[in-house]
C-alpha cells in the first residue's frame, strides 16, 4: 500500500507548539517534533495529551502557540477510538487487486456492511482500518486500533498496517503491536513531548535509564544541599558561641586587669566572632547555590499509591449471576444455544471467544436476568454523556463518600483534582471513573467488557492490582492473556454457538 503523493523526504513538523483549554493549565508546552514516513508509537499516561496531539496533527485543533507544517496537499485520515460510525461501501464494492488483497488480509466480508449495527466492535474495527488504508492517505493517525480485537484480529491488523508507506502515528496500550509496528516512539509526559528512537520496548529502556541517571543526580544534589544546610547550622552555632565569648570577655574586664591583657582577650573574641560570621556568610551562599541547583533538576512525580481499600460486603446469594436459556438472539440471528451458566459469589471467570461470537450479548443477557445495583458493569465504551454525569455525581457526593471515590480514582491512576476542575476525561479516565465509582458503592460483583481498552500501560497494571485484591465475583471479557493469568480467571469459552466451561474450555482459551 503506497502513499498517494508523499515523498520520502517530507515530514510533519511541529515547532514550539503549545495547547491549553480555556481557563485550564497548558496540556502541551513548546512541542518540537518531526515525523518522517513510517510508523511512530505515541505513548503516555491517560489524560497526558495523546489524543490532543493527534487532533493537532490532524488539523482539527489549532495550537495555542507555535506552528505545524504538513506536506503540501497532504491527505490526513484519523481512525478514532469509537467504532459507532459506519464506513461507506467503497472498499466493499471495489474489485481491483489492492482492494481484494486488503479485504483478504483483514478477512472482511463485503456483504457484512449491510448489517453494521449487529457487527461486533472487533469486526467494525477491522472495517474502519481497512477503509482508511484503502484511501491511501499521506498521514494516518490511529487511536487504540487493537481495541475490541482478538488475537487473530491483531495479527491481521499488524500485517495490513505494515503495507502503509506514509506518515503513521499509532496510540495504543498494546505493547505487542507497538513493538511489531513502530520504528520510533513519541512519549508525552508532564506537558512535554519527546521523540525516542526505536520501538516501545527499546525506547522505554532508554527513558528509564535516563530517569535513573536523573534520579541519581537529583539525590546527589539533595545530599549536597543537606550537607550545606548542616554546615550552615554548625557555622551559626560557632558564630553564636564566638558572640557569647566576646560578651563574656567584655564582662570579665575589671579595674585590676592590665590594659594589654584585657585588650588581647577582647581582640581575640572579636576575631573569633568575625571569622565565624564570615563562615556563616560563606555557608549561606553554598546552601543557596545547592538549593538552586536542586531546583533546576527535573521534577519527579511520585507514583500514586496502588493499594485499594474496599469495605467489602459479600453477596448474600451463592450465585450472583445466572442464565438458563435455550437460545440467545441478535435480531433474527441465533448466536448461542443451550446457555446454562452460573457465576458464584467468589468465582473469577474469563469470557473468551472470537470477535462476533456473542460475548457482549451473553453479558447483557446475564445482567438483565439478575438485576442487582451492587453488580458493577463497565462496558467496552463509556460514553461522553455517561462520563459527564459521573463527574457531576462525584461533585455532589457527601464529603466522606466523595473522599472514598476520589481516593479510588487516584489509586487507579487518574488525577481526581483535574477531573473535578475541568469536568473532562479521556476515554481511559472515563473507564477508571466508572470502576472507581462502583467500588466506592461497595459492589460485590464486577463485570468488565474489555477493561484494558483505552488504558495506558501504568493504568493497566494498577487495574490488575485492584482486581487481584477484589474479594468478590469477577467476570471479565478480555483478549489479554497476561491479564487473565494475573487475575486467575477460569474460562468460559464461546465456540460454534456454545459456551464451554471447565477443562475443555481452558485448553482452548488462549488466542
Amino acid at each position: 500500500m503506497q502513499s498517494a503523493s508523499l515523498a520520502a523526504s517530507q515530514r510533519v513538523v511541529l515547532r514550539g507548539v503549545s495547547f491549553s483549554h480555556p481557563s485550564a493549565p497548558p496540556l502541551l508546552e513548546e512541542v518540537d517534533l518531526s515525523l518522517a514516513p513510517g510508523w511512530s508509537a505515541l505513548v503516555g499516561a491517560n489524560g497526558s495529551g495523546k489524543t490532543t496531539l493527534l487532533r493537532l496533527l490532524a488539523g482539527s485543533l489549532v495550537p495555542s502557540a507555535g506552528s505545524i507544517e504538513r506536506p503540501r496537499d497532504a491527505s490526513v485520515i484519523v481512525c478514532a477510538q469509537s467504532v459507532e460510525r459506519p464506513v461507506d461501501d467503497a472498499l466493499a464494492s471495489r474489485e481491483d487487486r489492492d482492494a481484494v488483497r486488503l479485504r483478504a488480509s483483514l478477512r472482511l466480508d463485503p456483504g457484512a456492511l449491510v448489517r453494521w449495527p449487529t457487527l461486533s466492535p472487533g469486526e467494525r474495527r477491522r472495517w474502519q482500518i481497512g477503509d482508511a488504508l484503502s484511501r491511501e492517505p499521506d498521514v494516518l493517525l490511529l487511536d487504540e486500533p487493537t481495541n475490541h480485537l482478538d488475537g487473530e484480529g491483531r495479527t491481521l491488523l499488524v500485517r495490513a498496517l505494515r503495507w502503509f508507506r506514509g506518515i503513521g502515528v499509532v496510540v495504543s496500550h498494546d505493547r505487542a503491536l507497538l513493538d511489531a509496528l513502530a520504528e520510533n516512539t513519541v512519549r508525552v509526559a508532564h506537558g512535554r513531548v519527546r521523540l525516542w528512537s526505536g520501538a516501545y520496548a527499546e525506547a522505554r529502556a532508554a527513558w528509564e535509564a535516563e530517569a535513573r541517571a536523573h534520579a541519581d543526580e537529583h539525590e546527589r544534589r539533595r545530599e549536597e544541599a543537606r550537607g550545606a544546610a548542616r554546615a550552615l547550622d554548625r557555622a551559626r552555632r560557632e558564630h553564636a558561641s564566638a558572640d557569647r565569648g566576646r560578651s563574656a570577655a567584655s564582662r570579665m574586664r575589671n579595674a585590676h586587669d592590665s590594659d594589654a591583657r584585657s585588650s588581647g582577650a577582647s581582640t581575640r573574641a572579636m576575631w573569633a566572632e568575625a571569622g565565624a560570621g564570615r563562615t556563616v556568610a560563606r555557608r549561606r551562599v553554598e546552601l543557596a547555590r545547592a538549593e538552586e541547583a536542586l531546583a533546576r533538576e527535573p521534577g519527579f512525580v511520585r507514583e500514586r499509591g496502588r493499594a485499594l481499600f474496599v469495605d467489602f460486603e459479600p453477596a448474600t446469594r451463592r450465585a450472583v449471576l445466572t442464565i438458563d436459556a435455550p437460545e440467545l438472539r441478535v435480531g433474527d440471528r441465533v448466536l448461542l444455544t443451550d446457555v446454562r451458566l452460573s457465576l458464584g459469589r467468589a468465582d473469577r471467570v474469563r469470557l473468551c471467544g472470537p470477535n462476533g461470537a456473542g460475548k457482549t450479548t451473553l453479558l447483557a443477557a446475564l445482567l438483565s436476568r439478575t438485576p442487582d445495583p451492587r453488580v458493577l458493569f463497565v462496558p467496552q465504551v463509556v460514553s461522553v454523556a455517561e462520563t459527564v454525569r459521573a463527574i457531576a455525581a462525584l461533585r455532589a457526593l457527601a464529603p466522606e463518600a466523595k473522599g472514598r471515590a476520589l481516593s479510588l480514582i487516584a489509586a487507579l491512576g487518574a488525577d481526581p483534582g483535574r477531573l473535578l476542575a475541568t469536568g473532562e476525561a479521556s476515554p481511559g479516565e472515563a473507564r477508571q471513573i466508572a470502576i472507581a465509582a462502583g467500588l466506592a458503592a461497595r459492589a460485590h460483583t464486577i463485570v468488565l467488557d474489555e477493561p484494558t481498552n483505552d488504558l495506558d500501560l501504568p493504568a493497566v497494571e494498577r487495574l490488575e492490582d485492584a482486581l487481584v485484591a477484589f474479594p468478590g465475583a469477577l467476570l471479565v471479557v478480555t483478549h489479554d492473556d497476561a491479564l487473565a493469568e494475573r487475575l486467575g480467571l477460569a474460562p468460559w469459552r464461546i465456540e460454534r454457538g456454545q459456551v464451554g466451561v471447565g477443562a475443555a474450555a481452558a485448553a482452548r482459551s488462549r488466542f
